[in-house]
């Protein structure tokens, strides 16, 4: 597949805060693309330099192969986005609003706008100073589909929605994107939104790429181990966890109990879990625990974090 998105190596500072620092990744034609951090980890300013809004202080960008420079008129046209707030005049209706935005866009499809609207649910003579947070937007959705992008844009889109707006919108880019074979880069630290949608993902920390990925292996590389403190005697687990290959990404005491959790360099057997493949002898009185992504996540990010899963 060609890559639409490149980073590489790509450094953004402000002052003397490093927000970017040697963010690298690459988005394939085609697929649904997460990008995943926490609050702060640099994700808004990525998708500010992607769109050539602030310029790069260091690195490598490139959209549909061509470098990014602010001010980029021609790749701007190409990308569909969808920002975390929806900043619409209250008094125009989506009808107006239409007509105000298709002169910015020569690829702008009024059919396909009012296809988006009806299947949406948007009333389009009503104020947009009545909608709610969801339908807002949904709007901002449909108008970006409507350009007919090559690229699709979300910036934590779902930021502030209920569960069932939240849920419902994720159906549509879902549905939307396949259907249309959009190229979609979807931000959030929203855990079970990357779940719902992406192909492959990015976890981003600290203005860097810790993982990137799909999620299958991601989750089957990453096991964890509880015990209980009063039975945590020194040296009765495997150790130093009993395989080169393997890094402690959080060793930490929750509930009365230690807990491991730790990074495989190589995949497991696809006949076997980790747990077997790695430690088949347990010492009494540690337990393996199963891991959902939000534990893999809050391992490879959280406060107790202390190696990086760089391996892709």
């Amino acid at each position: 597949m060609s890559h639409v998105i490149e980073f590489a190596q790509v450094v953004k500072r402000f002052g003397r805060l490093s927000v970017l620092d040697g963010l690298s990744l690459s988005v394939q034609a085609g697929e649904v693309y997460g990008f995943l951090g926490r609050n702060g980890a640099g994700k808004s300013t990525a998708i500010r330099v992607l769109m050539g809004i602030t310029p790069a202080d260091g690195g490598e960008m490139r959209v549909f192969g061509e470098r990014v420079t602010p001010g980029a008129i021609s790749v701007r046209r190409r990308i569909g986005y969808v920002a975390q707030e929806q900043h619409m005049y209250p008094w125009m209706s989506p009808r107006a609003l239409s007509r105000f935005v298709r002169g910015f866009y020569p690829t702008w499809d009024e059919s396909r706008w009012r296809e988006l609207n009806e299947r949406f649910g948007l009333p389009e003579k009503q104020r947009l100073g009545t909608f709610s947070g969801g339908m807002k937007a949904k709007l901002a959705l449909a108008m970006a589909l409507a350009t007919r992008p090559e690229l699709l844009v979300l910036d934590e889109p779902t930021a502030g929605m209920d569960p069932v707006a939240r849920r419902e919108f994720l159906d549509l880019v879902r549905g939307e994107t396949e259907r249309e074979g959009v190229t979609t880069f979807f931000s959030t630290h929203l855990i079970d939104e990357i779940e719902a949608v992406a192909d492959r993902i990015a976890i981003v920390e600290g203005g860097r790429a810790i993982y990137e990925g799909a999620l299958a292996p991601l989750v089957a590389r990453t096991v964890g181990y509880s015990i209980a403190m009063q039975d945590d005697v020194p040296g009765s687990f495997p150790g130093p966890f009993a395989a080169e290959n393997m890094r402690v990404l959080e060793d930490a005491v929750r509930g009365g109990r230690r807990r491991l959790v730790m990074f495989l360099d190589s995949a497991p057997s696809l006949q076997h879990s980790a747990a077997s493949a790695h430690f088949p002898h347990l010492n009494p009185g540690w337990s393996h625990e199963s891991l959902s992504l939000e534990d893999v996540f809050v391992a490879l990010v959280g406060p107790h974090a202390r190696t990086a899963a760089t391996a892709s």
